[in-house]
Formats: C-alpha cells, sequence, structure tokens
C-alpha cells in the first residue's frame, strides 16, 4: 500500500506523455469479419486538440496546475462514435446497448492500444457516453485518454442510450461486465470494418460504480474468456468490491446522513430486490416515515439520517443473525474483492471516503495477497473523500497505463 505523493509527479507525467506520443507502429490490423456483436455505429463528433484543451480544462476533473500542460498532454484530435450492440439484461434476455468509441486521429502510421473505461453512477442520461455530452465521463477523461494515444470504449451499461426504456441494474456485476465486454467484441468489430489500428492491446479502468464494473469485467474476463483480449493492466478507484462487508457497515455503523449518498444504497437494494426476484415492499426494509418514501421516490427519496437509523428493526437483525438468507445470497453474489486476478491492477481510493468507504479497497488488497496475487497495489490516497480523490485517480491511472505502453 501507497500513499499518492504531488512531488516530481508533473514533470514525471509531462515526460510520460512525451515519450508515448509516438505510439507502436508496428502492429497488425484486424481483418474485417461479419458482425456477431455490433449492430450499428454513428459518427457523433471530430474534436481538435484546441477543443480539447478547452474542454478539459474547463471539466474541473484535473488540478489547476495540470492544465497549463494540457497542450503538451493533448497530442491528437479525436474522433467520437455511437456503437449498437447486442448483450443481455439482467434476466437473461437479449437487448441492444450502446456505447462511445473514441478513436485518436492517427499522426503517421501509429497503433494504438484500447481502454475499456466503465463510468461511474449516473443520474441523468444525457450524461451516458454515447451522448459524449459536456458532463460525461467519456467526453472529459475518455477524451483525454484519447488524444494521449488511446482508443476508448466506454459502454452505457444496460438502463442508459440505446436500452434506456429498462431499469438500470445498478451494481449488478453480471449485467455491468458482460455490457462492458460486448462493448469491447463490437469495438473491435467496428475497428476491423473501419481500419482503425489498435495493437490488439486493453487496458481496463473505471471509478466509483466504475471500479465496482471494471473489476467485475477484469474478473469475466480472465476466468470465463482468458484467450479473447490481450489485457495489459486495470486501474480501479474506490469501487463497492466487497458488498456484503459495506452493507454490514450501513446496517450497523453510524455513517453519514447525507441523502444523495444514501440515495445510491437505496439503488442498489432496489437493484437486487428486483433483479433476485425478491420483489419486498420497502417496508420490508425500512421504518416508517422512510418506508413510504422509498416506496414512491426510490433514487429520490429524502433519507437525511445515517442510513441505519432507517432500517427496519426485521431487516438489521436478517444481515446479523444471516437468517435473511435470500438477501445475503443477492448481495454476495455481486461480490469482486476475495479472487486472483493475474493482470497488474492497481487500487485507488481516498482514506476520508464517505460514499463508498475506503475498507472496500483493503479488503480488496488482503484477499487478494492472501490468495497468492503479487500484481495488485493500493494507492491510498490520504484525507481525501469521493468526488475529490477522483483527481488523483486520473493523474495515477495516466502515469501507470503509460508506463505500460
Amino acid at each position: 500500500m501507497k500513499s499518492i505523493r504531488s512531488t516530481s509527479f508533473w514533470l514525471v507525467l509531462l515526460t510520460l506523455s512525451l515519450n508515448f506520443t509516438a505510439c507502436k507502429n508496428n502492429g497488425d490490423v484486424t481483418q474485417p469479419a461479419a458482425n456477431v456483436t455490433l449492430v450499428g455505429s454513428t459518427p457523433i463528433t471530430t474534436l481538435t486538440k484546441a477543443q480539447l484543451v478547452e474542454r478539459v480544462s474547463s471539466s474541473g476533473l484535473l488540478p489547476a496546475q495540470l492544465t497549463s500542460l494540457l497542450n503538451l498532454l493533448l497530442q491528437r484530435d479525436v474522433k467520437a462514435y455511437r456503437l449498437t450492440y447486442k448483450t443481455k439484461n439482467s434476466d437473461g434476455t437479449t437487448i441492444t446497448a450502446s456505447g462511445a468509441l473514441i478513436v485518436p486521429v492517427p499522426v503517421g502510421n501509429e497503433t494504438y492500444p484500447m481502454i475499456s473505461q466503465q463510468h461511474g453512477t449516473l443520474f441523468n442520461e444525457p450524461d451516458a457516453p454515447s451522448y459524449f455530452g459536456n458532463n460525461s465521463e467519456a467526453a472529459n477523461i475518455g477524451a483525454l485518454f484519447s488524444s494521449a494515444g488511446y482508443i476508448l470504449a466506454c459502454p452505457d451499461y444496460v438502463g442508459y442510450g440505446e436500452s434506456k426504456s429498462v431499469p438500470h441494474p445498478y451494481l449488478h456485476r453480471q449485467t455491468e461486465a458482460l455490457a462492458s465486454l460486448d462493448m469491447l467484441r463490437a469495438a473491435k468489430e467496428f475497428m476491423a470494418q473501419n481500419g482503425v489500428k489498435w495493437d490488439n492491446r486493453v487496458f481496463i479502468t473505471g471509478y466509483s460504480q466504475g471500479g465496482h464494473a471494471s473489476m467485475s469485467l477484469l474478473k469475466m474476463m480472465e476466468e470465463q474468456y482468458p484467450g479473447e483480449f490481450t489485457i495489459t493492466a486495470a486501474s480501479c478507484g474506490a469501487g463497492p468490491y466487497n458488498v456484503e462487508g459495506f452493507m454490514q457497515d450501513l446496517v450497523n455503523k453510524d455513517t453519514h446522513g447525507i441523502a444523495a449518498y444514501n440515495n445510491l444504497y437505496v439503488w442498489v437494494l432496489q437493484t437486487f430486490n428486483r433483479v433476485y426476484g425478491l420483489n419486498r415492499p420497502m417496508s420490508a426494509y425500512f421504518k416508517e416515515p422512510y418506508a413510504t418514501d422509498v416506496q414512491a421516490n426510490g433514487t429520490r427519496s429524502n433519507i437525511n439520517v445515517s442510513i441505519n437509523k432507517a432500517f427496519s428493526d426485521a431487516f438489521r437483525n436478517g444481515i446479523n443473525t444471516g437468517s435473511d438468507t435470500d438477501f445475503l445470497k443477492a448481495v454476495r453474489d455481486n461480490n469482486v474483492y476475495d479472487w486472483a486476478p493475474k493482470t497488474p491492477l492497481q487500487l485507488y481510493h481516498g482514506t476520508a471516503d464517505n460514499q463508498v468507504f475506503y475498507r472496500n479497497s483493503t479488503d480488496a488488497l488482503t484477499a487478494m495477497k492472501a490468495r497468492g496475487v503479487t500484481t495488485v497495489e493500493l494507492i491510498t490516497i490520504p484525507n481525501k473523500d469521493h468526488g475529490p480523490a477522483i483527481q488523483d485517480y486520473i493523474q495515477g491511472t495516466y502515469t501507470f497505463f503509460s508506463g505500460k505502453k
């Protein structure tokens, strides 16, 4: 475990950027093949380097001291496409999903690695990657990485974009992972048909919900489809990897009374209640007046107390005694912390994270090392909450991935 240090970071970052602007020039271009996953593609926009500098500077995602270096860090114009593709919903039915594919405009005969970027929690449909709006991670973080020499595959997940008519299965690892993997498959087909020069390597990253989705994707790819893609490295930031331990903390410990954070926990609970066929009324989980509020307003409810005070005694008892076997089975099915990844993996997490507790990353590190994993590292971000720590995650991920190029 180590902490992020700012000393000489900017010099290292700039040096890496300049050293790796000339990407590999000897990769083989994938030959065209019939579509299996890809349904369709539509150009979204082309952004020049100058437009990218303005967009990233105004996003607030990077600290002020880095914005002066953006003209050097951002090396290429980029093109963004909206892909639609086949995947499966949480009930196993085939569904058409969507995502953004961001491609650098080539400099010379460059070939590029691809990053699968899983986005964090979205409450607003226009922020999904395939709309490429100003507030989307794809249009900011994704475009930054693409201009620096990466192809970005950014899935919307099920429940956004093309599949917005169905409920988003929030924090359901199977649909997160499969939608992300199928986006990679669709991207591969698109690139083969359109002459995009990909060097066949894949990086994986995401923050918050995107951290959980990225860990879920990495686990699925390594364990179920080990030969399909060449995974070079993965970076997961502040994800709820130990869903069971997280739930135990929420049930038993006094935490913040932030309604916006509590609504995320409500969303997870309602997803598991639906996806796993529990179909209980919210009064099974919450006491009044919160049960009525959640039943009526869902993720727009106003639980402004520590959420353990809002849960019903029966629900808390079922978790603590293990007697609520159906709910606990659903929770455990979405754990992604206790396994043995082979891919070089960095975890980023702020110690003062009040939204996704820091224990999620320490639990993952401990469990993985107990399984003999030597390629995992926890990057501790001292005294930062969930939102502020994202800057450190972006900087660290850029440096980590650049070191593998």
